[in-house]
């Protein structure tokens, strides 16, 4: 998944950026609601985990903004906010889970998990099929001729994009995107050497080439 973390705390913020990323997500990370409310007119994210005391102002209000609009971004709330009626006005204001700070982050991985399995269900198939070649997006993993495959953070976030709409062109310029959130040091020619790697052990017909456009999953079935 794509993640923005919305967190001003600096110690805790890089602690779950790289927790998250060790998870297999790919993380934007920023401190106030100004560099949030660009970054999701820039990107179009499938989770946020939205500190509420922010420099700028309460992260409610961004929750409010984004529910406004029915984005269907997952949102977790981490906040030292702990009494029982600011959860519930988090809640309320459309986040779909609450963490109180201090939190251990092996919870708050758990937590993302379960509030991202929500969301897949009814809005994408868990699993898809090519040939002899499954991608199992709940658990994060592919499999050819029953095998499972050892991908790395980062072919796995190129698998990802690619299986969120199948059939679908991404651009190059959208897959870097993918990329970058997992490393600063990002080559001209990065996608093309993972799009390689990755047709070596998923098999070269899973992953198209569309000249002058960019990549798409062949066709496939729900598995």
């Amino acid at each position: 998944m794509r993640i923005l973390v919305v967190e001003d705390e600096h110690d805790l913020g890089a602690a779950v950026q790289e927790r998250v990323r060790q998870d297999g997500h790919a993380v934007d990370w920023f401190t106030t609601l100004e560099d949030a409310r660009a970054a999701i007119a820039a990107v179009d994210y499938d989770f946020m985990l939205l500190d509420l005391g922010l420099p700028d102002g309460n992260g409610r209000a961004l929750l409010r903004e984004i529910r406004q609009r029915s984005s269907d971004i997952a949102i977790l709330i981490t906040t030292a906010e702990d009494q029982v009626s600011d959860r519930i006005a988090g809640l309320s204001d459309g986040a779909d889970d609450y963490i109180v700070k201090p939190y251990d982050l092996n919870e708050l991985v758990a937590r993302i998990a379960a509030v991202a399995r929500r969301y897949a269900a009814p809005r994408r198939q868990a699993c898809y099929r090519i040939g002899g070649t499954v991608i199992d997006r709940e658990n994060r993993s592919v499999s050819r001729d029953g095998q499972r495959l050892d991908l790395t953070a980062r072919e796995w976030a190129i698998m990802e994009l690619l299986s969120r709409s199948p059939g679908r062109i991404y651009s190059r310029q959208q897959i870097d995107t993918a990329l970058y959130a997992l490393d600063r040091d990002v080559d001209s020619n990065t996608v093309e050497v993972f799009i390689s790697r990755l047709r070596k052990k998923v098999g070269t017909t899973v992953i198209r080439t569309v000249r002058g456009r960019g990549y798409s999953l062949a066709d496939g079935e729900a598995a």
